[in-house]
């Protein structure tokens, strides 16, 4: 993987150095994902794998289900 990835850090971050979030760059072949605070860690798909996950992830088949309101995701 190239070191110099440009990363686009999530609009819905908002602004200042302080505001974690997902961030993502591209190479030629694939894409890469990672969280702010641990920009060391990345996860690398390629653009194939990463348009099946966000197709499932809006069709809510990965919704936690629960009673626990720590675990409701914007409902």
């Amino acid at each position: 993987m190239p070191s110099s990835i440009a990363w686009q850090k999530s609009s819905y971050s908002g602004g200042g150095d302080n505001n974690n979030c997902v961030e993502l760059g591209c190479s030629s072949t694939f894409v890469q994902l990672r969280e702010s605070a641990t920009p060391a860690v990345t996860l690398t798909v390629t653009p194939h794998r990463l348009s099946g996950l966000i197709r499932t992830v809006k069709a809510g088949l990965h919704d936690v289900r629960s009673t626990d309101d720590r675990y409701h995701l914007g409902r």
